[in-house]
């Protein structure tokens, strides 16, 4: 074992007795990166290169500063996104939302599928959406001006047209053109601050995570906003917690003009987002 290997390895006890869930993989992660290569390449690493700045990254993630904020990147399907303080970092359940919805914008037989992506953060979503539907026109709508600024930096070069604005009055020049309206809101209740990760608390955005005292008020305005963008027949994807499984759906009823509202599981087998469709009048 060399050098570099026998620190990964305090480092992983480290960060196991400071809570941090996947303690080995962030130990390797913060080695590659410190010393410029990849996992799967530390053992190349001479004893004589080892950067004691390892032991600075360790001690920030120790104290649950995000990963990815140390690294400055995440990774979101076949992306690699620009991240850091001020934006919501992309999390591994999204990938299924977002699957989910690149199923249903290639079963639509639209050539140039028009999508938004509201409350887009990083890009990641919008990002994902342009890369793997083609010829697709995709829009991301931001509030944050920090968030804003990681999202011009990763949809540049990209076909994502990024706005800054309120999801609740987007793109009004788009109304009843739009065939599908995705979003990952906040949905965190108030009254739940005490229990959310550290990593999320004290490091994500507030912006991007609570809302309301049930969670679902940025929903019930996304339910508004969809209606008003989507064509008859389009299809809204909106990510919330586990728990509010069995409420989201009910936000896009039948009175309000939507048909075929459901609720899906993530990869783990928990609620994880809801989709409805635009009822033809």
């Amino acid at each position: 074992m060399n050098l570099l290997l026998a620190e990964v390895a305090q480092a992983t006890q480290r960060l196991a007795d400071a809570g941090v869930p996947s303690p080995r993989f962030d130990a390797e992660e913060l080695a590659a990166h410190v010393h410029g290569v990849k996992r799967s390449q530390l053992h190349t690493v001479p004893d004589a290169d080892f950067d004691a700045r390892y032991w600075e990254a360790i001690a920030r993630r120790e104290a649950r500063e995000p990963l990815q904020h140390i690294t400055g990147r995440a990774f979101f399907r076949y992306l690699e996104l620009a991240v850091g303080p001020g934006v919501f970092v992309p999390r591994p359940e999204t990938e299924s939302v977002v699957g989910w919805a690149i199923d249903a914008v290639r079963a639509m037989d639209v050539v140039e599928p028009l999508i938004v992506d509201l409350c887009t953060g990083s890009g990641a979503i919008a990002l994902a959406l342009a890369q793997e539907v083609p010829r697709s026109r995709v829009h991301a709508v931001e509030l944050s001006e920090e968030a804003l600024g990681y999202a011009r930096k990763n949809v540049e070069g990209s076909r994502v047209v990024l706005h800054h604005g309120d999801a609740f009055t987007a793109l009004p020049e788009l109304d009843g053109q739009v065939d599908l309206v995705i979003s990952n809101p906040p949905y965190i209740p108030l009254t739940e601050w005490e229990y959310v990760a550290p990593e999320a608390r004290d490091h994500d955005p507030e912006l991007a995570l609570f809302s309301g005292e049930d969670g679902l008020d940025t929903i019930r305005g996304i339910e508004r906003t969809a209606h008003r963008l989507l064509r008859p027949g389009g299809v809204v994807v909106v990510e919330h917690a586990d728990t509010q499984g069995g409420q989201v759906p009910w936000i896009f009823n039948e009175e309000l003009g939507w048909a075929d509202a459901a609720d899906h599981p993530d990869l783990n087998k928990r609620p994880r987002f809801a989709t409805a469709r635009r009822a033809t009048p």
